[in-house]
């Protein structure tokens, strides 16, 4: 009021004021943010087509209200909508209801980080002043409309993370454009040569494609470009030299691809580089010397390449070194020695090549150092005080150098190490008492080297620890009796030392044994009772020991073992017979003891070697080169066989002439029977061939006959392409599962092929989680396997069955996921040559009655031949097979690799993934899946899994999702997916309820 007294108006004045300027200020209003009706029109109707959720999230969008007021709309001084804006709403709709021809002054659309799908309208390149075209992160499909090509005024193109397919249209017009992302899509054909006109590019993103040939060398022409990532292509030819033009550059990753040819020099003009991928081609040639110009780089990495010849010197002088990966090629000489000279080091990997020297001496102190590997090359020196306090190192591989020198107690002081391995070289002096300090520590491995001393109490307290590997060292005195508190070792290795004293009874309390080797020492006394707790062990190896007494029948509760090796010891009295019931028994040598009598009724005896059971007392039975054992009343009545032939011989020649007369009819007699019943012993074993248990062929065939009734369909538990599964109760109370061939007339050859691949395949196998042949059976009438007999059935039918599936927890089944892993990883990479399944599915996982699992079912099994290419005729279950196998008939471990992720995801899922698995190989089902919460799409039966397994199962989809890459060489090995189960986890970063599969498929 005082403003208005100033003016000398009276109140009618001023309150007429006020009315004026009111009108005054809403017609300002009005005018000034008045939207056209098509374009207020063409949003809501845009809107119309979401769902009801994504209209909710608009709910600001609304008749008779300034669009400028809209979330995500602004206007311009003309009254027209300049931005869209929507990014990150969660919004499911398409594009194909929103007129574009309405936005002619639209200068930015931004619906990145939805669900959009369909294709990408051709009436998009009506938005000629577009600058900003912003829609990656959704899930469109289709191909790349060649209208974008119009947008001519584009400064930033971002398609990416979508299913977009087809080649890159012409964009040869995009002149201002700065930041072209494409990455994380379905893209293939050429990288089009005319990128090279468009100067105004900075950042090129197009990994993660199905991109081919070569790069173009006008890429060299985009002189203002900072980042080019080409990664996890098909790109093939050489790096061309005019690259080394991009002195901008910041990032050059071209990692994942079929690169050949050598490391141009003109890379050492990239002086700004911060990271350079060529890892995973086929670079060949020495790293060239003018790499050493890039001092700024941070990350290099190189590995599985074909290079050779020394490092460049001059990466001694980089001080901003990050991560360097140089494993797998074949570089010689000396590894840069001040490679953490900038304390910044975090991975360092330079495992499997040549080279030589000491460990870079700036390691000591890198404090930075989280992975270290170096593994597998011909380094040597004294590492007695090399390695200082690295507090963020979690991984250590040094095995098989030459290093020399003791064994630092500064490793203990890491206090985030899990493994340490520095077997094969040369180290000598004691085990430090001060790796029990190590808190994670996990992996011990110090086996084959020259350590003296004894076995240090103090590692009896790393309760993580399940690997201890110390053997073939010089290590004497006696077993620590605090092993028995080291409840999560798996492994004990103490083979080959001067170990001393009777093995201690708390062996027996380390119930997770798998593998126990204590051969090669001087153990004296017998053999613990407190052995048969270890209800998982599957090899025992006491050999070459001092061991006495009798081999104790409680050994007979092992019912996982596999081997069992007591030879070269001091043991006497007779093998328990009740070896007969441990039917997972397979290998077995007791040779060079002094044990006397019959050998037990067990195939691993009755069909061990003679090498296996030579040098004892008087061992005896059904086996060549030992005696067969007598009756008992053999004794008894040898003094009166004695009399008998005193008597026969004082008979008098006449007798004796017609004892010859009489003998000589009988041999006639005799001679004719024989060719009878040789004809008849001839025909029967053309037709019958037993090998069960080691017990008389015929005897076990009836009673499984009988167990059958004959193989009566009541007893079937299971069927398959080449035969029926039957359980059989026998006689003593032994179950057992007999698969029976189909032979009803004449056995089909691929039948035969099945049952002859099976049993070859199983006898070359011997692990936990692989079922247990205990015999076979090839007759004229019937053809089958015996296995052991497991509670639980199939994978699949547990799944199946909404009582099981609610007791298969998330626990157990992560067990499932990585038994099969460990079984895998055995066949692929634990046996000399290697075997591949070719049908894994939930049919062929067993489950014994604590969800333990075991593969099944070697009907098509093949053992690769490493020197040649192994083709094969398809074999597999649909839904299942990996998708090469459609086209190639070569078969190799990635296939099985493939099986291997759908039945990841059928277990989590608690079904087949078939329509999932669809989505993934499909243009447009990409987008569909990348959006999908895991949590939704994880069997609804249980609980969602909470701390700490819920990491387990994101683990397990994430490896689900790796393994099924329609790109076989893209899919992990099952020695990397076998390593991802047993190194330690990394914290999630978004928490269980928020993993969406997209982040799960990155």
């Amino acid at each position: 009021m005082f403003f208005f007294s100033y003016l000398r108006l009276n109140p009618s004045q001023v309150s007429n004021l006020f009315v004026f300027a009111f009108f005054a200020f809403t017609a300002t209003v009005t005018i000034g943010y008045e939207v056209s009706e098509d374009q207020t029109s063409s949003l809501l109707v845009w809107k119309a087509s979401f769902d009801n959720q994504s209209q909710a999230f608009l709910s600001s969008w609304i008749t008779d209200t300034n669009p400028c007021m809209w979330v995500g709309i602004v206007c311009d001084n003309s009254n027209s909508i300049s931005t869209i804006n929507i990014t990150s709403l969660g919004l499911k709709g398409t594009l194909h209801s929103l007129n574009f021809s309405t936005f002619t002054k639209l200068l930015s659309l931004d619906i990145s980080n939805n669900s959009f799908n369909g294709s990408i309208p051709h009436q998009i390149g009506e938005l000629r002043k577009l600058r900003y075209l912003l829609f990656g992160s959704n899930q469109l499909y289709g191909s790349i409309p060649p209208t974008i090509g119009m947008l001519i005024n584009l400064v930033e193109l971002d398609l990416s993370d979508n299913s977009l397919s087809g080649t890159i249209p012409s964009i040869r017009k995009l002149t201002n454009l700065e930041q072209l992302w494409l990455f994380n899509n379905s893209l293939s054909g050429h990288i089009p040569n005319e990128l090279g006109k468009l100067n105004a590019l900075i950042s090129i993103i197009l990994s993660n494609n199905i991109l081919y040939g070569p790069i173009p060398p006008s890429i060299g022409d985009l002189v203002n470009l900072t980042n080019i990532e080409l990664e996890n292509n098909t790109i093939s030819g050489s790096i061309p030299s005019s690259l080394g033009n991009l002195t901008k550059l910041a990032g050059l990753n071209i990692g994942t691809n079929k690169l050949s040819g050598s490391i141009p020099n003109s890379l050492g003009n990239l002086v700004n580089l911060i990271a350079i991928n060529l890892a995973i081609n086929n670079l060949s040639g020495p790293v060239p010397s003018t790499i050493g110009n890039l001092t700024k780089l941070q990350f290099l990495l190189l590995y599985q390449n074909k290079l050779e010849g020394r490092l460049p010197p001059a990466l001694n002088n980089f001080t901003n070194f990050q991560s360097l990966q140089l494993s797998s090629n074949s570089f010689t000489g000396p590894l840069p020695q001040q490679i953490c000279l900038g304390g910044l080091l975090r991975k360092f990997s330079a495992n499997h090549n040549f080279f030589t020297g000491p460990v870079p001496i700036s390691l000591k102190n890198c404090s930075s150092l989280a992975r270290l590997n170096l593994a597998g090359n011909l380094l040597s020196g004294n590492i007695t005080n090399y390695f200082g306090v690295h507090p963020k190192l979690y991984f250590a591989e040094l095995s098989s150098n030459n290093f020399y020198g003791h064994l630092s107690p500064n490793w203990a002081k890491c206090s985030n190490l899990t493994s340490l391995r520095i077997s094969n070289n040369n180290l000598s002096g004691v085990i430090p008492p001060e790796l029990g300090q190590a808190p994670k520590l996990q992996v011990l491995d110090l086996s084959s080297n020259h350590l003296t001393g004894k076995i240090p109490r103090e590692l009896c307290n790393l309760s993580s620890l399940f690997e201890l590997s110390i053997s073939n060292n010089e290590l004497s005195g006696s077993i620590p009796v605090a092993i028995g508190s080291l409840m999560e070792l798996r492994i004990l290795e103490l083979a080959a030392n001067k170990l001393s004293g009777s093995i201690p009874t708390q062996v027996g309390m380390v119930h997770n044994l798998v593998h126990l080797n204590l051969s090669k020492n001087k153990f004296m006394k017998g053999i613990p009772f407190e052995l048969n707790q270890l209800q998982y062990l599957e090899s025992l190896d006491l050999s070459w020991n001092l061991l006495n007494g009798q081999i104790p029948k409680t050994l007979v509760k092992l019912e996982m073992l596999d081997m069992l090796n007591l030879s070269h010891n001091n043991l006497s009295g007779s093998i328990p017979s009740d070896f007969k019931d441990m039917l997972s028994l397979r290998y077995v040598d007791i040779s060079n003891n002094q044990l006397e009598g019959p050998i037990p009724n067990d195939p691993a005896f009755l069909r061990a070697p003679i090498d296996a059971l030579k040098n004892n007392k008087g061992l005896c039975g059904n086996v060549s080169g030992l005696v067969v054992c007598q009756d008992s009343s053999h004794n008894r009545h040898g003094q009166k066989k004695k009399h008998i032939i005193i008597l026969a011989l004082s008979f008098t020649s006449g007798a004796l002439m017609l004892v010859l007369i009489v003998a000589g009819v009988l041999l006639r007699i005799c001679w004719r029977s024989a060719r009878k019943s040789e004809k008849q012993a001839t025909e029967e074993h053309s037709q019958e061939h037993f090998s069960i248990w080691g017990y008389d062929g015929k005897i076990m065939f009836e009673n499984i006959i009988e167990a059958t009734e004959q193989f009566d369909d009541k007893y079937i538990i299971g069927e398959g392409g080449t035969g029926a599964v039957y359980k059989a109760k026998l006689p003593k109370g032994q179950i057992v599962a007999v698969k029976k061939f189909q032979a009803e007339v004449d056995m089909e050859m691929v039948d035969l092929k099945a049952f002859t691949s099976e049993i070859r395949a199983l006898a070359e196998l011997k692990h936990r989680h692989i079922v247990k042949l205990h015999g076979f059976c090839s007759h004229s009438r019937f053809t089958f396997l015996v296995y052991e007999f497991l509670e639980g059935g199939s994978l699949d039918k547990v799944l199946n069955n909404d009582t099981h599936a609610m007791m298969f927890d998330w626990n157990r089944r992560v067990n499932v996921v990585k038994g099969v892993a460990d079984a895998l990883y055995y066949m692929h990479h634990g046996c000399s040559p290697p075997i591949v399944h070719r049908d894994i599915s939930s049919k062929n996982v067993l489950l014994d009655s604590e969800f333990e699992a075991r593969v099944s079912d070697f009907g098509t099994a093949k053992i690769l031949n490493p020197d040649s290419h192994n083709y094969t005729s398809f074999a597999g279950t649909y839904g299942y097979s990996a998708p090469e196998l459609a086209y190639t008939m070569e078969v190799n471990e990635k296939c099985d690799v493939f099986s291997f992720g759908v039945v990841c995801l059928e277990i989590i899922m608690g079904k087949h993934p078939g329509d999932l698995i669809s989505l993934l190989f499909s243009s447009s089902g990409v987008p569909k899946v990348s959006n999908l919460l895991l949590m939704d799409v994880l069997d609804q039966r249980l609980p969602h899994p909470l701390m700490p397994i819920d990491e387990d199962v994101i683990l397990v989809a994430r490896i689900g999702f790796a393994c099924l890459n329609e790109t076989p060489c893209f899919r992990p090995t099952m020695e990397q997916v076998y390593n991802q189960f047993v190194m330690p986890k990394s914290a999630m970063v978004d928490p269980f309820p928020f993993i969406t599969l997209g982040q799960l498929l990155q």
